[in-house]
């Protein structure tokens, strides 16, 4: 239950990061559900290996560079769905900055709201 009220909220996450950034583009909610469930499957699979590849210019810029990784994943989730448009890596950077916010904030209140007693 949990995982689908998440997955619904970051459909709607990326719906606002549209309404809010004209940088990012979602035609509708369907299209935002799949563009989350793609963010989320690149996040798995291949963010860790990434952060292993890149751990020394992450060390070097001291984590900074994990905001770079991230924005490669908003965009590469871009580049596989027609109804989601990220228009560049700037745009990338700023709407998967607002995007992470937003998940801390959804993690956070379904945690608490599924908290076991």
């Amino acid at each position: 239950m949990k995982l689908i009220v998440k997955w619904l909220l970051l459909g709607a996450a990326l719906l606002f990061v549209a309404y809010v950034y004209s940088g990012v583009q979602v035609s509708s909610f369907g299209a935002a559900l799949v563009a989350a469930f793609v963010i989320g499957l690149l996040n798995t699979v291949l963010r860790p290996i990434l952060v292993v590849l890149t751990l020394p210019v992450t060390v070097l810029t001291v984590g900074l560079f994990l905001f770079v990784i991230n924005a490669l994943m908003f965009w590469a989730a871009s580049g596989f769905l027609s109804g989601f448009q990220v228009r560049g890596f700037g745009a990338a950077l700023i709407g998967s900055l607002i995007y992470s916010v937003i998940g801390m904030v959804i993690d956070s209140a379904l945690e608490s709201l599924f908290a076991k007693k």
